[in-house]
C-alpha cells in the first residue's frame, strides 16, 4: 500500500512539474513571438506608427563603403514604403496603367507573389512629380491591406496574394480626389481597417477586416494626402487624422467626433504624419503656408480637451515624415528649394539648429539614433544633440528620386527609389 501512494504521489508530483513546465515554455514562446513582432516593420511607420524602430545590436558607424549589401533588384515605379513582417516584405509599385502590390522574400528579394490591377488615370490627375503609388501596405494577421493612387483599397492573403475584397474609395464613397494620388496608408484597428476617405458623410471609414464590410462611416472633412494615426489619451484610444484644413480626433471603434483644430495649407496639402509623445503633445506640420503646431490633448471628467502650445511657419515638413526623440522633432523644413534637416523643440517651439549639409530627407530612428536618407539617395548614420547633428557615416547609394522612408526590420533596413530596392544589414 505505502508502494503504491509513493508511485502516485511522485507521477502526480510528475504530471505537475511538467504542467509547469509547457506553461513556462509556452510563456517563453509567448514572450520571443511578441520580441519578434516588435522588430517587424508591419505598416506605415513601424510597429509604433511613429518611425521609431525598437531594434537592438546596430552598428554605431559603418564601413568606408557603407553597410553590408545583401541583395538589390529592380522593383518598378513608386514611393510606396516598405512593410516587413515575418520574413516577407510588402510594397507597391506601377507597370503601365496598372499597379501591383507585391510579397519579397525579406532574406533574398526574390518575389514571393504579385497582385496587379487596372489603375488608369482619369483627368483629374496631375502626377507631375511621379505616378505614385504613394501609400504603404498594412499587415495585419493574415492578410495585407494596400491602396493605390486611385484610391481602390485591396485586401489580400499575406501568403498567396489572394483576392479577399476590394473598395474603390473615391467612386463608391464619393471621396475627394487628390490629383497628385491617393496617398493614405491604412491602419488596423481591432478587427477593422481605417481610411481617409473625405466623402461628404464618409469622409473617415472603417471596413471589418474579413469581408469590407463598413462598421462605420462619419464625418463631412475633405481628405488631404496624410495617414491616420492611433494614439491614447490618457487611457482613451483616438484616431488624428490630418484632413485637409482640420486635424480631428474620432474615436476609433465608431467614428464619434471628439475634437478638431484647424490647419490650412494651400490646396489641403496636410501631408506629414502627425508625431505623438507619451507627455500628450501632438506635433503637426505642413508646408504651402501651413507651418507647425503642439497641441497638448488630455481627458478630464470624460471629455477631451485640447490646448495649442504653440504655433508658427519656422518649421515647415512638406511631404516627408517627422520624428521625435526626447524633447526634440527632427525633419526636413521648407517648401521648395532647399529643405534644411532642423531640430525644434517640441515643448517650446524653438529652433534647435538647421543642418544645410543634407538634401531634402527621410528619417527613421533606433537606439538613439537616426538613419537618414536624403532625396539624393545618400544615407547617412547621424546622432542628434541639442547643438547639432553629429554626422558618423554617410555613403551613397540610390540613383534616382529616394522619397521614400526606410524600413528597419530587426538590423535589416531596406530602402527604395523610384526603380529599385535595396536590402541592407546594419548589425
Amino acid at each position: 500500500m505505502k508502494t503504491n501512494f509513493r508511485r502516485r504521489v511522485v507521477t502526480a508530483l510528475a504530471v505537475q512539474g511538467l504542467v509547469v513546465l509547457l506553461l513556462l515554455f509556452a510563456a517563453t514562446l509567448k514572450v520571443a513571438a511578441q520580441s519578434l513582432q516588435s522588430l517587424d516593420w508591419p505598416q506605415w511607420g513601424g510597429t509604433h506608427r511613429n518611425f521609431v524602430s525598437d531594434a537592438k545590436g546596430l552598428a554605431s558607424v559603418w564601413p568606408e563603403g557603407g553597410p553590408r549589401r545583401l541583395w538589390s533588384r529592380e522593383l518598378g515605379e513608386g514611393y510606396s514604403a516598405i512593410a516587413a513582417e515575418g520574413g516577407s516584405l510588402y510594397t507597391m509599385s506601377r507597370r503601365g496603367t496598372q499597379e501591383v502590390v507585391i510579397a519579397l522574400d525579406a532574406a533574398t528579394g526574390k518575389t514571393l507573389w504579385e497582385f496587379s490591377y487596372p489603375a488608369p488615370f482619369s483627368p483629374d490627375y496631375s502626377m507631375e512629380n511621379g505616378t505614385g503609388p504613394h501609400a504603404t501596405p498594412t499587415v495585419a494577421g493574415e492578410l495585407v491591406f494596400a491602396a493605390g493612387a486611385t484610391g481602390k483599397l485591396h485586401a489580400l492573403d499575406k501568403r498567396t496574394g489572394k483576392l479577399l475584397w476590394m473598395h474603390d474609395l473615391l467612386h463608391e464613397f464619393k471621396g475627394t480626389i487628390r490629383v497628385n494620388g491617393y496617398a493614405c496608408s491604412p491602419l488596423a484597428y481591432r478587427d477593422t481597417i481605417i481610411m481617409q476617405v473625405g466623402g461628404e458623410g464618409n469622409a473617415l471609414m472603417a471596413f471589418r477586416q474579413k469581408d469590407g464590410g463598413v462598421v462605420w462611416k462619419r464625418h463631412d472633412f475633405k481628405n488631404s494626402p496624410a495617414s491616420p494615426l492611433l494614439i491614447n489619451v490618457d487611457g482613451q484610444d483616438q484616431l488624428v487624422a490630418f484632413m485637409y484644413d482640420t486635424l480631428v480626433g474620432v474615436d476609433p471603434a465608431g467614428g464619434e467626433l471628439l475634437w478638431n483644430r484647424p490647419h490650412r495649407s494651400e490646396f489641403g496639402l496636410n501631408v506629414s504624419t502627425p508625431v505623438w509623445g507619451s507627455d500628450n503633445l501632438l506635433f503637426i506640420s505642413s508646408s504651402y503656408g501651413g507651418g507647425s503646431r503642439v497641441l497638448k490633448v488630455s481627458r478630464t471628467a470624460g471629455k477631451t480637451e485640447v490646448e495649442e502650445v504653440w504655433a508658427h511657419a519656422l518649421m515647415r515638413v512638406h511631404y516627408g515624415n517627422a520624428v521625435r526623440l526626447g524633447d526634440f522633432v527632427y525633419a526636413s523644413s521648407g517648401d521648395f528649394g532647399t529643405a534644411p534637416f532642423t531640430a525644434v523643440n517640441v515643448k517650446t517651439g524653438k529652433i534647435a539648429w538647421r543642418d544645410r549639409s543634407i538634401a531634402r530627407a527621410s528619417v527613421i530612428s533606433a537606439e538613439g539614433r537616426l538613419i537618414i536618407l536624403d532625396e539624393d539617395g545618400n544615407l547617412l548614420l547621424a546622432t542628434p544633440t541639442p547643438e547639432g547633428l553629429k554626422v558618423h557615416s554617410k555613403v551613397e547609394l540610390l540613383k534616382t528620386n529616394s522619397w521614400t522612408v526606410p524600413t528597419l526590420a530587426g538590423t535589416r533596413l531596406y530602402v527604395r527609389d523610384r526603380q529599385n530596392i535595396l536590402a541592407l544589414e546594419l548589425k
